[in-house]
């Protein structure tokens, strides 16, 4: 089986197809799924993705891939939103989420730690800072193996439910930020 390009090149490839259709690529993954190869995509835009804009997207970059030869061999394609607790890619994402929570799995250790969950604090072009109960640590982005986002939930709206007996459909409660 052929190995599949690096996340960073298939990036680079498929960003134009992406951004011509109107949206962000947020990020890339590859990996396996059973015997074939996964490749998913994370699309983004400021009013928000539905399926069919990753329907879109998906027909759009498998065209792409197959008249380009990027995958030769048997593979899956993912497209979907990044979400809530979104995977972080590249400093500049990190930047934009200052003051948020975030959940850090790291390639070798910093500081004795390969995990690491807490409030970022700042980023600069080669570290994060994220502050943790036990004190702050700089991460080094040439270390860092997989970031994500961790929501604040309980700013999220919650449907009630309904009392006992009750008709119609549960209110919803609203909390702004």
């Amino acid at each position: 089986m052929e190995k599949m390009l690096d996340a960073d090149h298939i990036t680079q490839r498929l960003e134009p197809t992406v951004t011509g259709l109107g949206f962000d690529l947020w990020g890339i993954e590859r990996g396996r799924s059973g015997q074939s190869q996964l490749l998913r995509l994370y699309i983004d835009h400021p009013e928000g993705i539905t399926v069919d804009d990753c329907e879109a997207v998906s027909a759009q970059v498998a065209d792409f891939i197959e008249v380009h030869e990027l995958i030769k061999d048997s593979y899956t394609l993912e497209v979907s939103s990044p979400g809530m607790d979104r995977l972080l890619f590249r400093p500049a994402q990190w930047a934009a989420y200052v003051g948020e929570g975030v959940q850090v799995k790291l390639r070798s250790p910093v500081a004795g730690k390969r995990r690491v969950t807490g409030k970022l604090l700042s980023v600069d072009a080669e570290t994060a800072l994220v502050a943790e109960d036990t004190g702050d640590i700089r991460l080094p982005f040439a270390v860092v193996d997989r970031a994500r986002l961790v929501p604040d939930w309980s700013l999220v709206a919650t449907p009630k439910k309904p009392a006992r007996g009750a008709k119609g459909p549960a209110k919803t409660d609203r909390k702004e930020r």
